[in-house]
């Protein structure tokens, strides 16, 4: 049970180095009563001082990704995947794109800078800049397969510089030039720029004083009439802040937020570091090492903040630090304090500082308590890992099963569906689809949470072929302040809201209490305009089609767990947030249907085998799977009730591998199951696939006793 309330929230905008440094320490040192939250447009954010090594080959991809998702969960806090639109000071709210604004009595930035280039005529159809790192990769990785004569470089600065070196390795066979308006390394002392441009010699052609006009297709036009060949142009000059910022009132120098030695900034409740601030007392170039220098210090006077006592710190960023310039090949030019020197230990240096640093922001595994010394008889059963949310704790289809059969039979106007999820009530001529879901909360965000049950919910309206009508809504909170109340059922509600709204149905009313934890549930009702579609019409001959991919419960306990890649989690829950009503208006002319949920493919589909009276045949490499799910389930990942899952499954031989244990694993806002004429499902496959599904026909529907045989 929670024994202290939340009272007061902390949001962190942007997932720059500091903030990816305070919620380590957060998760290190929580602060009692405080709900932490981080708003980021993606689920992983780029450490720029490896983006040269990655660029040459040096590091993959992941190795310089930053896990919000797993450092998130760490540190207890939410995660809202959005960009951040603005702050509105006096409703202390930060907008995000796409949802409702999100609540703050504390706030941080920390959002880095974006290019300016785009404004660069032909920039944004023919160029790509170099950060964010996304885009650049997916251009990179399909340029290096396919190789390329002519790279340009637009910013002559040590980022243009260490990025054109790094081509120059990749592709040695490539012309790279780099271009800058003004003269190359003006900034630098003598030293330093002098062994940068020995290092450029014979690698990479430098054309100094030489504004860009315009960037074409395989061509950047100098404004002297020049055009240099380019068969991939990146932008590394021109940064500038978020044009945002300029709305929210803050006190800004040139566009970034301006802030005190304690990191405020004009407003006392809202702070500011890395690329994005600007340090009045005591102004530095941008440069990654104040954010992580900045961060003990931003983390300390967050807490000051919402504890409203103690005595904030003042941040004291050093006049010099070590520069340490990539070559390209594993090689480096390090400097600092007048002292200049190069070569492969230098690298080897830099190497050791980049993965360190990594290292303590990938360590975050989540604390857990040792077992106890003694427990009852059974309990070791149930292992040591926590309980899963969404419908991995649903309770095992064994159990329910007998719980059912105990009930009596239904009175007048009341039809109760063998093994369907849902009942039909008969008033007067009409017929309405009645149902309950209910889901303990798997993301600390109650806006997504509030809607991915609703989709959930809306499974056994729309498996049956009816119309979603109306929805008493099922809250519990965990304990907080009144103000904290607010805020989160404004969250629920606008996700609840809009997911029945687009479903053609409505909030009719509900329930709220305060508990341990977040839990939502919903009771829904839809109209039937014809014959429900039951578990029970399968006919030999049918053939099955599925309208998601598996994995979702795996993905999620590996979350839980801090196990689970960031991008994976995200690709997971927007698959989620894919609702399924579409899908079974096309399915609407199936023999029986049913959405897969918390007892997997094959519980499901064992009860529309039981109903009907059939077989089933399945073709496990014909299942579409989550990206991740598979390599997951293969290291031993499982949900709660999967071990219930596949002893509750009835007759299934073949589920071999990961493939096979998928087909046991809990689905929350998993898709349509449906058995449909053969000489039809190729058809229904190409209409739901042009709808945006990732259907297939996963296998058939066999004449025989009740069984699941896998091939």
């Amino acid at each position: 049970m929670m024994s202290h309330p939340l009272t007061r929230d902390l949001v962190l905008i942007g997932g720059g180095h500091a903030h990816a440094l305070v919620l380590r320490r957060w998760a290190m040192r929580p602060l009692t009563g405080a709900r932490l939250t981080l708003v980021d447009p993606g689920p992983v954010t780029a450490y720029s001082g490896m983006l040269p090594g990655f660029t040459a080959g040096h590091y993959p991809l992941e190795a310089l990704q930053i896990d919000l998702v797993r450092l998130a969960r760490a540190a207890g806090a939410r995660l809202v995947i959005g960009r951040a639109e603005g702050i509105d000071l006096e409703r202390r709210e930060v907008r995000v794109a796409g949802r409702p604004p999100v609540g703050f009595d504390v706030a941080s930035l920390d959002i880095g800078i974006t290019s300016a280039m785009h404004a660069l005529p032909g920039f944004a159809e023919y160029a790509v800049p170099a950060k964010p790192l996304g885009a650049f990769a997916t251009r990179w990785a399909a340029l290096r397969e396919a190789g390329a004569e002519e790279l340009v470089v637009i910013g002559g600065g040590i980022a243009g510089l260490e990025l054109a070196m790094a081509m120059a390795h990749a592709l040695p066979r490539a012309r790279v030039r780099v271009v800058e308006r003004g003269a190359l390394l003006s900034r630098l002392p003598e030293r330093s720029a002098r062994a940068i441009r020995e290092e450029l010699a014979g690698k990479v052609e430098v054309v100094e004083g030489a504004p860009v006009a315009e960037v074409r297709a395989g061509a950047v036009v100098l404004e002297d009439g020049r055009e240099l060949a380019s068969d991939f142009t990146v932008g590394a000059a021109a940064t500038a802040p978020q044009g945002w910022l300029a709305d929210t009132r803050l006190a800004l120098h040139d566009g970034f937020v301006t802030t005190g030695s304690t990191l405020q900034t004009s407003d006392p409740a809202v702070f500011a570091a890395g690329d994005c601030a600007h340090y009045g007392w005591a102004p530095r170039p941008k440069a990654g090492v104040y954010a992580v220098r900045a961060a003990p210090v931003l983390f300390h006077n967050l807490r000051v903040a919402l504890e409203e006592r103690g005595r904030m710190r003042r941040y004291r960023p050093q006049k010099d630090y070590l520069k340490l310039v990539s070559l390209g090949g594993k090689r480096a030019i390090g400097a600092r304090s007048g002292l200049v020197f190069r070569g492969g230990w230098a690298w080897r240096w830099k190497d050791h500082i980049d993965r360190r640093f990594m290292e303590r922001l990938s360590d975050v595994t989540p604390m857990r308590l040792d077992p106890p010394r003694h427990r009852a008889a059974g309990a070791e059963a149930f292992g040591a890992a926590a309980l899963c949310g969404g419908c991995g704790a649903k309770v095992g289809r064994g159990a329910l099963g007998e719980a059912l059969a105990a009930l009596p039979a239904p009175g007048a106007g009341l039809e109760r569906l063998a093994g369907d999820d849902a009942a039909v009530l008969h008033t007067g001529g009409a017929r309405q689809v009645v149902t309950t879901d209910h889901l303990r909360a798997f993301t600390e965000d109650p806006y997504l949470m509030a809607r991915l049950a609703t989709l959930h919910a809306l499974g056994d309206i729309w498996a049956m072929g009816a119309r979603p009508q109306a929805a008493l809504l099922s809250l519990t909170l965990p304990r907080m302040s009144e103000a904290l109340q607010r805020r989160t059922l404004a969250e629920v509600m606008a996700g609840a809201g809009a997911a029945l709204a687009e479903a053609g149905a409505e909030i009719a009313g509900g329930h709220t209490t305060m508990g341990a934890e977040m839990q939502i549930g919903l009771s829904l009702t839809g109209l039937l305009e014809r014959a429900p579609i039951t578990l029970a019409g399968a006919r030999a001959g049918d053939a099955l089609i599925l309208t998601g991919p598996l994995g979702t419960g795996t993905i999620l306990a590996a979350e839980m767990a801090g196990r689970a890649p960031g991008p994976v989690v995200a690709a997971c829950l927007d698959e989620m947030g894919r609702g399924q009503g579409r899908a079974a208006e096309i399915l609407s002319g199936a023999h029986a249907m049913t959405d897969v949920t918390g007892f997997g493919l094959a519980g499901h589909l064992a009860g529309m085998t039981e109903a009907s009276g059939v077989a089933a045949e399945l073709e496990l490499a014909a299942i579409p799977l989550l990206e991740g799910a598979e390599a997951l389930a293969a290291a031993g990942e499982r949900s709660t009730i999967w071990a219930d899952n596949r002893a509750g499954a009835g007759p299934v031989s073949g589920a071999s591998g990961a493939r096979g244990d998928l087909l046991f694993d809990p689905q929350t806002c998993g898709g349509m199951l449906a058995a449909v004429a053969a000489e039809e499902a190729d058809g229904l496959v190409g209409e739901l696939q042009a709808a945006g599904y990732t259907a297939a026909v996963i296998g058939r529907v066999v004449a025989g006793e009740p069984r699941i045989v896998c091939r």
